[in-house]
């Protein structure tokens, strides 16, 4: 296989926004390292870099895998994810839970190592996306009966991810995978007589929930029905952020400061001078909007949007209906955190802890999203590939044809 024949089948255009969100968010950490954490910033920085070279390997060795072996090794991924997700709830920093209110993270030895539910996302999305190929090649017909099975079918893929979220207490990462579940769900078709009474039920529980949360007494009647203390903070820092600015609602006060007093152009680079509680992470995009301003935040944001445009583009090209459904739950995946991140740092969303791709610290969302990249590339890569063998049967069905008038 020649350098040329692989370069023309790599979608460089792709490759190109990540490049840039990669690079913004190792100059955001090491700003936010040297803000925070000075006697550390080069340790920080390299670990990044180490999980971003990684990832890239990963992506690159990703891009290669061939429609049937996907397939093939779907169900075993799966399966492997969940195996891990088992791990947190019993190797677990207690430190580390208590600040975070979560048992997400493999610990041992008070060492942290990992994040499974990162990686169980791309398992899950490529696992649901071969449930639907299969449905649908068992039963091609339409009706609410087989959308009903269908939603079934996925469902019983979910629950155990959920089950293992709900032991880990992380329900940020869960909403991460309902945004996965809903996407993947509307795409397959589903008729809308079933959506619709479903969609409707959503929006009156959370106008429910909220108007119970609001109520007098009702944060201490949620709290008895089981909801952590660390998520009706949060709910009630999102509300009103500067009611408890120094304690409970803090995190969420010192983001809003920081991004409002970026300003158009920001403050200039590495000029933050505000405190904020796991800025790396979760908060990175206070880096931003306070060393870079509004102009810096929009260029950060268009880089998602080209990103995801050139991802639909890839997808609208393909002919394969399994390469379709993972590319929908990537994308689904991707702007649910974007949103959420963004949301929660200024102020729209309460916060989640959910970190932004590609830029926010942290090894196992990095690789995680720069598989999902690679499974992006695949798409395109197996598609060129697919046309050059058309194209290379038709030339020699052209000669073969051409021989014989010859004779």
């Amino acid at each position: 296989m020649s350098r040329s024949s692989i370069d023309s089948r790599v979608d460089y255009s792709l490759i190109l926004p990540v490049f840039f969100l990669l690079v913004i968010g190792v100059v955001s950490l090491y700003i936010a390292a040297s803000q925070d954490y000075p006697d550390r910033v080069f340790q920080m920085v390299g670990q990044q870099v180490a999980w971003i070279g990684i990832g890239l390997v990963l992506a690159f060795l990703t891009m290669f895998f061939s429609t049937k072996f996907l397939w093939k090794v779907t169900p075993f991924l799966y399966v492997l994810g969940l195996g891990l997700m088992v791990l947190p709830i019993f190797l677990y920093n207690p430190s580390l839970v208590a600040a975070t209110g979560a048992k997400n993270w493999v610990s041992i030895g008070g060492m942290t190592l990992f994040q499974p539910s990162e990686f169980m996302k791309i398992a899950y999305i490529i696992m649901l996306a071969r449930v639907m190929v299969t449905f649908h090649k068992y039963y091609p017909e339409r009706s609410i009966r087989h959308d009903f099975m269908l939603i079934g079918y996925l469902t019983l893929f979910t629950v155990p991810v959920m089950v293992l979220l709900a032991l880990q207490s992380d329900l940020g990462t869960s909403l991460v995978f309902v945004a996965i579940y809903c996407g993947m769900v509307l795409l397959s078709g589903v008729s809308w007589k079933i959506l619709l009474p479903i969609s409707t039920l959503a929006i009156v529980a959370v106008a429910g929930f909220m108007i119970i949360f609001i109520s007098p007494g009702g944060t201490t009647f949620l709290h008895n029905l089981g909801m952590d203390t660390y998520q009706i903070n949060r709910i009630s820092a999102w509300l009103d952020p500067f009611k408890n600015a120094q304690s409970t609602t803090y995190q969420q006060a010192q983001s809003l400061i920081a991004i409002g007093s970026g300003g158009l152009t920001g403050l200039g680079f590495n000029k933050t001078n505000l405190l904020i509680p796991v800025r790396e992470s979760d908060m990175i995009f206070t880096v931003i909007g306070e060393d870079f301003g509004f102009i810096g935040a929009s260029v950060l944001i268009g880089l998602y949007l080209l990103l995801i445009y050139r991802m639909l583009r890839v997808t609208l090209q393909s002919n394969n209906r399994y390469y379709t459904y993972i590319s929908t739950g990537y994308i689904m995946m991707l702007l649910f955190h974007v949103f959420e991140n963004i949301g929660a740092a200024t102020g729209l969303l309460p916060l989640t802890g959910i970190p932004l791709p590609f830029i926010s610290q942290g090894g196992s969302s990095m690789v995680s999203n720069l598989i999902g990249v690679g499974l992006i590339l695949s798409m395109g890569y197996q598609s060129h590939l697919a046309d050059e063998r058309w194209q290379n049967q038709s030339r020699r069905q052209t000669k073969i044809t051409i021989k014989r008038v010859e004779r």
